[in-house]
């Protein structure tokens, strides 16, 4: 079979086909079809079903590329991944407005469905609990959404903090004093900010006290108002850790907690706060829950792969149970 589809502008075209014609190599290898350009016009041949998947993808990209989208590797194996699950019907929602400028100029925008609605969540409600596997953008795009939130002087200062559990490690140890054992568990969220706002401008911010990076032991007995304050690894929470931080927060202020109920490192018989704040807080005005998926993960493809891996294998295992 043979299908052809039009390409208004060169422009258009360049950033389709990508470096050397990589992104049409991956298509054609992923749907097993055939790809030519002639006369401004790309010719599919290949099985029927294929071509019409493949068509489809390379229309849904063409879509994102006249909005002015680069085209790249991750965004053809995600448009791919719509297409085989037909939902390339939904790509318009692909184009995000940019959260937030890095240090280094490079604009921060959600590059998945579920991200766009995770940080809509983010911008519209007062609490907002995202939770998904590791590589969805969780913790980057709230620490981005908290520095846009900053900058534009919504709030005043920015606080993150994460639950000190061990991942089959022990704290003690390690050496040096508290903030040294902790310090670990909080790098993700250093990294972030690091990449937001610069080494100099993180530290000048953490010394005025606009920015504190600190475990969830430290919020007890606090009330923080005018704050953007991003609770991360919320599933190595207890209910009474999720409860207490839950209630500091002050007016002015907005939350955002992530997490990843597959990797919860506590006793197996404490109940994670996660869990539970997921299944008390899903109709309250105001708290937004957002479920990101395989299908949001943006770093490198084997961690989708190992993802769906994984899932595969313990699905399959409760099956023959």
């Amino acid at each position: 079979m043979e299908q052809r589809i039009e390409i208004d502008r060169l422009e258009q075209a360049v950033n389709l086909f990508g470096s050397f014609d990589e992104n049409i190599r991956l298509i054609e290898a992923e749907f097993q079809v055939a790809v030519t350009n002639r006369d401004g016009e790309l010719r599919l041949t290949g099985e029927p079903e294929d071509t019409a998947l493949a068509a489809k993808a390379i229309e849904a990209l063409l879509t994102l590329s006249s909005r002015g989208e680069s085209i790249g590797e991750q965004t053809v194996r995600y448009v791919v991944g719509l297409a085989r699950s037909g939902q390339t019907d939904k790509v318009s929602e692909l184009t995000a407005d940019v959260i937030c400028i890095t240090s280094k100029g490079r604009p921060v925008k959600a590059k998945t469905i579920g991200q766009k609605r995770y940080v809509d969540s983010v911008l519209r409600n007062t609490v907002t609990i995202g939770v998904g596997p590791a590589g969805t953008g969780k913790t980057y795009l709230a620490v981005a959404a908290a520095v846009a939130a900053f900058r534009d002087k919504q709030v005043n200062r920015i606080i993150l903090t994460r639950p000190a559990v061990e991942a089959g490690e022990r704290l003690g140890f390690l050496p040096g004093d508290l903030q040294s054992k902790v310090d670990p568990y909080l790098r993700p969220l250093y990294d972030a900010l690091f990449d937001m706002l610069g080494a100099d401008t993180y530290h000048k911010y953490l010394e005025r006290g606009n920015i504190e990076v600190a475990p969830l032991a430290y919020m007890r007995g606090r009330t923080l108002d005018d704050s953007f304050i991003i609770l991360d690894e919320a599933q190595n929470t207890s209910r009474e850790q999720m409860k207490m931080f839950l209630t500091r927060m002050g007016f002015g202020s907005r939350v955002v907690i992530t997490g990843d109920v597959t990797q919860i490192d506590l006793p197996a018989d404490k109940t994670s706060g996660l869990k539970e704040a997921i299944r008390v807080l899903g109709r309250v005005e105001g708290i937004g829950i957002c479920q990101l998926t395989g299908q949001d993960v943006v770093r490198h493809v084997m961690v989708q792969r190992i993802i769906q891996a994984y899932d595969d294998y313990y699905n399959n295992r409760g099956k023959k149970r």
